[in-house]
């Protein structure tokens, strides 16, 4: 048996289940630590169930021993990170960086894997271009504007205050916009001279869709990945045919194990050096016992994080 955390009338409580049996393909692994994530708020809400097949405990990200080989790794993996033992498919195990410890490693699959998917494959970012990252400060962001940089991209950002501000710009972002204080199609135009950006990573939606357009130069691509301020939105079709804009997203959790797969060789590829030479990193905001689950959404939805918010599991001798 083992602890796990398990949703309960939209909380999260800790309770006793049966440690899982991995199916072909797949191994047993010993979790130390587990990444918070937005998913995992709106899964608790009942607003993102897991797809068919995946156990309801939440959790989609990693880090731990591989159990009869103590093999140190981290993963994505469709549910059941917030337990103290988790089934992984034998593909998507990667080693930990070098230098990496648990809980550091446990905050990189779920939001390394999704910037790197949609900045390169799906938005097509490339050396010399600009980007526009809403959320600056939440782990996706600060992933971003790392990892977009470290490619030879200029990172603008928004985000909730001029302290979150502040942060994004010590990680290397060319442009903070207070989005509470300060109009950011405004400031993006004039920080680029009416040019716009050639990429704009959303995971606003509603109302941001126009605005967003706005901002986005000729043959931009506008690429969505959440919808915090709702699924619907009106759009000026003029400007997308006139600047011949590219509206484009995805998500990560429904895909094929081979896209994952595929995915997971890419981010080994191109970021683990980086992660190694400290080029990149991922920010930890705080970390959380596992027990306390629920206070670490507590802490993700009031918004006063900069960076990942990682759960610490410890196993009872």
């Amino acid at each position: 048996m083992m602890k796990a955390v398990e949703i309960r009338g939209q909380k999260l409580q800790t309770v006793t289940r049966p440690v899982p049996v991995p199916a072909k393909g797949e191994v047993l692994v010993k979790v130390h630590a587990a990444g918070v994530n937005r998913p995992d708020v709106l899964q608790r809400r009942g607003l993102y169930p897991p797809p068919a097949g995946v156990t309801d405990i939440p959790g989609l990200e990693i880090a731990g021993e591989i159990v009869g080989t103590k093999q140190k790794i981290c993963a994505l993996v469709p549910g059941g990170g917030y337990a103290e033992y988790c089934v992984v498919p034998k593909s998507l195990c990667l080693p930990l960086p070098k230098g990496f410890d648990f809980v550091r490693a446990a905050a990189i699959p779920e939001t390394f894997f999704t910037v790197w998917r949609n900045l390169f494959d799906v938005g097509h970012l490339k050396k010399g271009e600009s980007l526009l990252v809403h959320g600056g400060s939440s782990g996706i962001g600060t992933a971003a504007i790392q990892i977009a940089k470290a490619f030879g991209a200029k990172v603008f950002v928004t985000a909730g205050s001029d302290a979150k501000c502040k942060a994004c710009k010590k990680l290397g972002a060319a442009l903070a916009v207070n989005y509470r204080t300060q109009d950011f199609v405004a400031e993006v135009l004039k920080f680029t001279r009416a040019r716009g950006v050639d990429v704009v990573l959303d995971m606003v939606g509603g109302d941001y869709l126009a605005r967003n357009l706005k901002t986005l130069g000729a043959q931009g691509r506008h690429v969505s990945i959440a919808m915090m301020k709702g699924r619907m939105a009106e759009a000026d079709i003029f400007e997308i045919m006139s600047k011949r804009l590219v509206l484009t997203g995805s998500t990560l959790r429904a895909q094929a194990l081979p896209v994952k797969t595929a995915l997971a060789k890419a981010v080994q590829k191109n970021l683990w050096p980086l992660l190694a030479r400290k080029k990149i990193r991922p920010v930890i905001d705080r970390v959380f016992p596992l027990s306390q689950a629920q206070a670490a959404h507590d802490h993700l939805e009031a918004g006063n994080h900069v960076g990942k918010v990682v759960l610490r599991v410890f196993h009872e001798k």
